[in-house]
C-alpha cells in the first residue's frame, strides 16, 4: 500500500486528472481512503460536470486526422467540412452525433470519402438510416445505398419508412434519403472548428 501525501494526490488528481477510483487503484487503496484524506486536507473535488469533462478529455479517439496534406485531400477536406456545414445536424440538434442527411449519391459518397481519408474514422461505428417513402422498395433502396458506400448492411438501422407521401412527390428521391451518422462527439467538434477556421480566414 503507497503511502498518501498531498503531492502524489495533487499530481494525480489535477494534473493527470485520475479520478478517485483510479487513484485509489494506482495506490492500491480503496477509493474511501483517499476521499477520506482529500477531505481532511481541504482538498476540492470536482463539480459533476467538471469530472464528466475530464473523463470526455481522456476518451481515447475514434478517429485518426491525416496530417501533412496533399493539395487534393485539402480541398477534400475543405469540401467535407462545407457540405457538413450546409447538410449536417448541428451540435445543438444532434446529441453529439455527426449527422449527414442527403439524396444525392455523389454528395453522400463524398462525404464518407472525407470521413474515411480525412478523420480516418473507424469504419465499424458508421451507421446508415434510409429515409424514403412507402411506394419504394426499401430493401432495393438498401441494396443501392450499400453498393455505393460500401457500408454493411448489417450498419444500417431501421429505416423511416414513409405512407403519407403525396402523388406529386413520386420519382422526386428515386432512391430515397440516407444519414450517414457517426457517433463521436470529439470529431463533430473538430469538424466546427473547421468551419469557423474557415470562415475566419475568408472573412465570412
Amino acid at each position: 500500500m503507497a503511502i498518501l501525501s498531498k503531492n502524489i494526490i495533487k499530481k494525480l488528481y489535477y494534473k493527470e486528472g485520475l479520478s478517485t477510483i483510479e487513484i485509489g487503484k494506482e495506490l492500491a487503496v480503496s477509493e474511501w481512503v483517499v476521499l477520506s484524506f482529500m477531505r481532511r486536507n481541504d482538498m476540492a473535488r470536482r463539480t459533476f460536470f467538471e469530472a464528466n469533462q475530464k473523463k470526455f478529455e481522456r476518451k481515447p479517439l475514434s478517429f485518426s486526422i491525416k496530417k501533412n496534406l496533399s493539395v487534393k485531400e485539402k480541398e477534400l477536406k475543405t469540401a467535407g467540412a462545407m457540405i457538413y456545414w450546409a447538410e449536417g445536424a448541428k451540435a445543438v440538434n444532434s446529441a453529439w452525433t455527426i449527422d449527414f442527411a442527403n439524396s444525392n449519391t455523389s454528395m453522400v459518397k463524398l462525404f464518407l470519402k472525407f470521413l474515411r481519408e480525412i478523420c480516418r474514422v473507424d469504419e465499424k461505428r458508421l451507421r446508415v438510416q434510409l429515409y424514403c417513402y412507402s411506394n419504394q422498395g426499401v430493401e432495393d433502396l438498401k441494396k443501392y445505398w450499400y453498393k455505393e458506400t460500401r457500408i454493411p448492411l448489417t450498419q444500417f438501422i431501421k429505416p423511416y419508412v414513409r405512407e403519407d407521401f403525396l402523388p406529386e412527390k413520386i420519382g422526386k428521391m428515386k432512391y430515397g434519403l440516407v444519414h450517414i451518422r457517426y457517433s463521436d462527439k470529439k470529431l463533430l467538434l473538430q469538424i466546427g472548428r473547421w468551419i469557423e477556421e474557415y470562415c475566419l480566414k475568408n472573412k465570412i
